[in-house]
């Protein structure tokens, strides 16, 4: 069976249903599957419980679902360029996991690799381990965090064949790889699909095709750059 689908609104279709939850690759707005999201936004799926790094900026990226009420609870490591993501948190419109960037990570890479838990050192003494199982090996504390597997991932990727074996581009890499085998249904947006025939080198792959299940043509955008930090250019 082909997985490549028409559009971003075909692929999510009626798929996400309410209090779904979904894992998102991005970090900032830097591989954001941004297509995906405003057809996960125009599917009108309410109390969404989203699995990703940060929530994007204010109008950017999941920041738009923020903005249309869909997100019911937010499992994350930073939000601190939201406002509206700080307003609803405070309202107690959203309820907030607040999880170490590293172990969220881990956490996502176990719930992929069918790891049901792990034990980690990051949190012991902070809110971050309340209500968790705390072990001591070697003399040290250690607290219990479990795997992540969602009902759907969504994945913003440069290349891809018609195998569903996918390429990231520099930074944009980050949370994506994870994001991609996490989830139950995992699709993908990708700038570059290769043609029937033409496959990614196995030694390049990124993320195996086993973990795709659809994939789309990303539309053309201008990228969005969240913070610019270059001098002005002299004369």
């Amino acid at each position: 069976m082909s997985k490549i689908w028409s559009s971003a609104a075909e692929a999510i279709g009626n798929a996400v249903f309410d209090g779904a939850t979904l894992a998102v690759g991005g970090f900032g707005l830097s591989g954001n599957p941004n297509d995906l999201i405003e057809a996960v936004r125009d599917s009108g799926a309410k109390n969404l419980t989203i699995v990703s790094n940060n929530l994007g900026i204010d109008g950017k990226s999941l920041g738009l679902l923020l903005e249309n009420h869909q997100v019911g609870k937010v499992i994350a490591s930073y939000v601190g360029e939201n406002k509206l993501f700080a307003q609803q948190f405070i309202e107690g419109k959203l309820e907030v996991e607040f999880t170490p960037q590293g172990t969220l990570a881990e956490r996502m890479r176990a719930g992929g690799a069918g790891i049901a838990g792990f034990f980690t050192k990051t949190g012991v003494g902070t809110p971050v381990a309340e209500g968790k199982s705390h072990e001591v090996f070697d003399g040290e504390t250690y607290i219990l965090e479990r795997g992540i597997v969602t009902d759907f991932s969504l994945v913003r990727a440069h290349t891809a064949d018609l195998a569903g074996n996918l390429l990231y581009r520099m930074t944009s890499r980050n949370f994506n790889p994870l994001a991609a085998t996490c989830g139950k249904l995992t699709v993908v947006e990708a700038e570059i699909i290769l043609p029937e025939g033409e496959y990614i080198d196995p030694a390049a792959v990124m993320t195996p095709g086993i973990f795709v299940q659809r994939l789309v043509q990303a539309l053309p955008r201008e990228k969005d750059i969240e913070q610019r930090t270059v001098r002005p250019r002299t004369a």
